[in-house]
Parts: C-alpha cells; sequence; structure tokens
C-alpha cells in the first residue's frame, strides 16, 4: 500500500537560504520527493526557465486561475502574484510523494486551513546583517528592491510561531542536516510506519504456531 506523501510548507525571508536548502535536500535522494512549481507574474531571472524553477505567466492570466479556483493557495508578495495548482498538489501526495512547497507565511496559512496537517518549517538567518549581505551578495535585485525586502523581513519573520519546526541557517551544512533529519523524521511517525510496515508488524504480532 503506498503511503501518502507529506506536503512540507518551507518558508523564510527572502535570502535566508530557503530554497539552497530544498535543492541541497533534493541532490541525491530518491524520486520520492519534489519541489512544487509554482505560478507566478513576476519576471523570469537570469537562468531561470519557464516549467522548471515557476511557471511564467501575465497579471491577467493568473487572474483567470483564480477566478477558476485553480490554486492551492497564492498571494501577492511584492507586487507580484504566486500561486501553487491544486490538482497537481493533490495527483502528487497520492502518489506517495513529498511536496515542498517554498511560499511565504500568506500562503502557508491558506494551505493550512485546506490541509491541517501540512508540516511547517521556518527558515531563519542568524542576523539582520547578514541576511543584507546575503540579499546584496546574490546581485539579482536592485538597492531598493534589496531596501524593500529587509523594511518587509522583520514582518515575515514575526510568523515563525506558526511553523512547526524552526530552522536557523547560519552554517549552510549544519542547517541542511537538520532539514534532512526533521524531513526524514515524518516518514518514520506511527501511522506512517503502520502503512508501509504493516505485513512486518502482523509477523512480529502473530502468536507462534506450537
Amino acid at each position: 500500500m503506498t503511503v501518502r506523501g507529506n506536503l512540507f510548507i518551507v518558508s523564510a525571508p527572502s535570502g535566508a537560504g530557503k530554497s539552497s536548502l530544498i535543492s541541497g535536500l533534493l541532490q541525491g535522494q530518491p524520486t520520492d520527493k519534489q519541489v512544487s512549481v509554482s505560478h507566478t507574474t513576476r519576471k523570469p531571472r537570469q537562468g531561470e526557465i519557464n516549467g522548471q524553477h515557476y511557471h511564467f505567466v501575465t497579471t491577467e492570466e493568473f487572474t483567470a486561475l483564480i477566478a477558476d479556483n485553480a490554486f492551492f493557495e497564492w498571494a501577492e508578495v511584492f507586487g507580484n502574484y504566486y500561486g501553487t495548482s491544486r490538482r497537481v498538489i493533490e495527483q502528487t501526495l497520492h502518489k506517495g510523494i513529498d511536496v515542498f512547497l517554498d511560499i511565504d507565511w500568506q500562503g502557508a496559512q491558506q494551505v493550512k486551513q485546506m490541509m491541517p496537517d501540512a508540516i511547517g518549517i521556518f527558515i531563519l538567518p542568524p542576523s539582520k546583517q547578514e541576511l543584507e549581505k546575503r540579499l546584496t551578495g546574490r546581485g539579482q535585485d536592485s538597492q531598493e528592491v534589496i531596501a524593500g525586502r529587509m523594511a518587509q523581513a522583520t514582518s515575515e519573520m514575526s510568523h515563525y510561531r506558526e511553523y512547526d519546526f524552526i530552522i536557523i541557517n547560519d552554517e549552510f551544512d549544519k542547517a541542511l542536516t537538520d532539514f534532512t533529519t526533521i524531513i526524514n523524521s515524518q516518514r518514520l511517525t506511527c501511522a506512517s510506519q503502520i502503512h508501509t510496515q504493516n505485513g512486518m508488524l502482523r509477523d512480529l504480532l502473530a502468536e507462534e504456531l506450537s
């Protein structure tokens, strides 16, 4: 019997490293884990591929999808829209595949309302100074955009209590170990093991034949 996959909500202020942690986890992992590819109205950054990093759509196309109730969750962030396909998420989970949602706290609240058993993980930087350093070092955004992200960071980080786990991304390797431990532990819960090891558990508890 295929056990239903786990839905992981991973949130963080921009620059805290959530995307890097997800990518680090998936490297060399089996095919029972994947990242949800969101729709967005923002312009692609250098190196981003449509359909792989995001589904890049126009504001008009996004609005039409909202009207069709096509999204599992959606939100407006820094003037752009982001959304996750409801149908694709459900189909993937039913195949026994863990899905990672790289979304903000607004989207996380929407997902939790529809799927309370989704597992929330919040990634925090070790300091605001380090966060600004990382944003500047990426070389992808203007100083005006970085200033806006820093101004929003405190508000975003104030929602950490709404999540199940917190990871401080100071040293990347340690943060990745913590992240991997959280993910793997969900496959070892009693409910999960009952599904995947049902036959073995039944044999272990069977009365011995005389």
